[in-house]
């Protein structure tokens, strides 16, 4: 049997190796519970939980089912890929069963969203121009189909690479491309004040 891991080895051990320890020792899993707490949190506020009760009670669903799954976790995909699936699904089970619709709440991060809208959508001279406010921002992001909603927050708040949001999103790269492309457009189309030449 592996040596327990202390919380300093804990911090310097991949996931995918708290994993494997884990089936040994189910006190390992706190680790990864702490390591993915706050993140999966912010995460589950910018897919549109407004409530923060309902986040942490999604978030203890998605962990226990990470629990019970270890097992079956694919060590060719990255845990923190599998880890937000399974949020993002608990996620989406929470909204039809609550038949709620996300409350988006866009915070100043977004900023990497509007360069990127404004790098694609307009010529240097008037993108020194566009200011756009965080409401107008969230009231237009609000309007997409959740799959954009999606694919938008995982790449411009949470950072993922295509491969991460494939995982995730249980769809190939390409279609994460197309998917990106499609809400970008999207985006651009509900702030036509922003985006008109």
């Amino acid at each position: 049997m592996e040596p327990d891991l202390n919380p300093r080895q804990g911090d310097e051990a991949s996931d995918e190796e708290i994993v494997r320890r884990t089936i040994l020792d189910k006190e390992a899993f706190a680790l990864l519970i702490t390591r993915y707490e706050a993140k999966l949190l912010r995460y589950l506020e910018r897919l549109g939980v407004g409530v923060r009760e309902d986040r942490e009670d999604i978030l203890q669903n998605a962990f226990i089912k990470a629990y019970r799954n270890l097992n079956s976790f694919d060590p060719t995909l990255a845990f923190s890929s599998w880890m937000y699936r399974i949020a993002h699904n608990e996620a989406m089970s929470f909204f039809r069963a609550k038949h709620a619709r996300p409350q988006v709440i866009l915070s100043e991060e977004g900023e990497a969203l509007l360069t990127e809208l404004r790098d694609e959508g307009s010529d240097t001279a008037h993108t020194a121009e566009l200011r756009l406010s965080r409401e107008k921002l969230t009231e237009a992001f609000a309007t997409l189909p959740p799959s954009y909603r999606d694919v938008l927050t995982l790449r411009f708040f949470e950072d993922r690479s295509y491969t991460e949001l494939s995982d995730i999103l249980e769809v190939p790269v390409g279609t994460v491309s197309t998917l990106l492309y499609r809400a970008k457009r999207a985006l651009r189309a509900a702030l036509p004040e922003q985006f008109s030449s």
